[in-house]
């Protein structure tokens, strides 16, 4: 028998692990989420394994899981760009029953500035693409846009990665970030080694920016030699569903200008508004940068994300969003492309959905006539869906709720019995973990935590999202929820 003086394989010990990636909490897909796949399964085979017959996964923003339709202007294109070789048959009738001329002309275009959907773009993004994004958004805000500050990206992540990843380096370098939040930056944060300085966001306020208190948040931790190089702020929000204010975006930039911090502004959200009105932060500053000229306001740079996986698209699989850049010197955007490359491109047919977001068939056009409808119908449904959710919260006991102005979630405030409280502690896991762990076991439904995205001591939510069609799981979860309140109550 021979033996062998075999070194350990890396993998046999958690030590040898990226410590950084053990730390990371990403709550929209945690424990929960993995518990939940589990009882999927155990009623794939068998039915009355529990007493619900479904999952209903209201953790996470997926409107197509849900049941959504994709729209038809979208996959009409798509199919085309993925075989051209249906273009050889524009002259038949099934053809032209199926494709209007619109749908051929823009596949036509992109295949062409392409080289097919195949084939690797630009690590910047296709440049008609973008072309045709800054066109956009100089429409959208009035002010002139180029196509040399857009970066087309693989969903809003990437675009986020890409300018942390050159912000962050250390436990030195710290990003201000909303509480609550979308998990994702602490995410980040946590695998670039940096400092996550929470600001909270004003609950009684409609859940808007504290100015007073995300300056204090910033001070206190620049006072522990904490370098803050970024700011983080999600508008429409994540999970709150708040508009930020022109004025509240006017005091952040003032202060952003003050103290040389880069604005990163996560706006996915922007055509899911169904009270009040979304504001770009691009154009808040160039307001700012029009009205005073003399004021410096070239010093704020900020970045923009948008994505094709909100709004009413939902294309959440498809992988396709953009950062727009503004006032960023041509040095970072070279590290910036660098980046970019690491990854080759973007996802080619997410570039060609971020081109049908930013270019949509227009009046006169044979597709916009089907188009607005599906858009509208979409629309419409969410805003019902929020509207039922948001008054179903006022029949839970001891739940408020802030009525959100758009986005594809509500995230409700719950007191806790004292003695649920208890038993919570008393097994090392956070209370709302422990609700949310109970809801799911009664109900199917899987929630988010508020505590992985961030709350005060002592206050407990959960973010819930409402594309779920129906009142059925509605009544399911009021149920389940006034029980275990009823069962701890003192």
């Amino acid at each position: 028998m021979h033996s062998h003086n075999y070194l350990p394989n890396a993998f046999s010990n958690v030590s040898n692990l990226n410590q950084q990636v053990l730390k990371v909490n990403y709550a929209v897909r945690g424990p929960l989420t993995v518990l939940a796949e589990k009882i999927q399964n155990d009623l794939l085979e068998n039915r009355d394994a529990y007493p619900f017959q479904d999952i209903i996964y209201a953790n996470i923003g997926n409107p197509h899981q849900f049941g959504q339709l994709p729209i038809t202007f979208l996959r009409q294109v798509l199919s085309i760009c993925q075989y051209p070789a249906l273009l050889n048959h524009t002259h038949e009738p099934w053809f032209k029953n199926i494709y209007p001329s619109d749908v051929v002309e823009r596949a036509g275009l992109l295949l062409k500035d392409t080289g097919g959907v195949g084939a690797y773009s630009d690590s910047q993004g296709i440049p008609i693409v973008r072309k045709h994004v800054a066109e956009y958004i100089q429409e959208r805000d009035n002010y002139a846009c180029h196509p040399d500050d857009i970066y087309l990206t693989s969903g809003a992540t990437q675009g986020a990665k890409l300018i942390m990843t050159l912000l962050i380096s250390g436990p030195s370098e710290g990003a201000m970030l909303p509480s609550p939040q979308y998990p994702l930056y602490g995410a980040l944060m946590d695998l670039l080694r940096g400092k996550c300085v929470s600001y909270y966001l004003s609950e009684k306020d409609d859940w808007n920016v504290d100015i007073e208190q995300f300056k204090h948040a910033y001070e206190e931790e620049s006072k522990k030699g904490t370098n803050i190089r970024l700011c983080v702020f999600i508008n429409p929000g994540n999970p709150t569903g708040t508009c930020i204010s022109e004025e509240c975006i006017e005091d952040v930039l003032r202060f952003a200008k003050k103290k040389g911090l880069v604005i990163i502004s996560d706006e996915v959200y922007q055509n899911n508004v169904f009270r009040k009105k979304f504001t770009s932060f691009r154009k808040v500053l160039c307001d700012l940068e029009t009205r005073e000229p003399n004021s410096d306001w070239g010093r704020v740079s900020l970045v923009c994300i948008n994505s094709v996986s909100k709004g009413q698209f939902g294309e959440c699989g498809q992988r396709g969003g953009y950062i727009d850049i503004i006032n960023v010197p041509s040095f970072v955007k070279e590290q910036i492309l660098k980046l970019a490359t690491i990854d080759i491109c973007a996802p080619v047919t997410g570039q060609l959905l971020v081109d049908l977001l930013v270019r949509p068939p227009k009046v006169g056009e044979p597709s916009y006539e089907l188009y607005s409808q599906e858009i509208k119908k979409i629309h419409k449904d969410m805003e019902k869906q929020c509207e039922f959710l948001y008054e179903a919260t006022k029949r839970m006991k001891y739940v408020t709720c802030q009525e959100p102005h758009g986005a594809m979630y509500l995230h409700p405030n719950i007191i806790l019995p004292e003695k649920f409280v208890r038993e919570a502690n008393e097994n090392n896991v956070q209370p709302d973990e422990l609700y949310c762990l109970y809801i799911l076991q009664r109900t199917g439904i899987c929630l988010v935590p508020g505590t992985g995205l961030g709350q005060k001591e002592n206050d407990y939510h959960v973010r819930i999202t409402f594309l779920a069609k129906g009142s059925e799981y509605v009544e399911r979860l009021i149920e389940a929820h006034n029980a275990v309140m009823d069962e701890y109550e003192d």
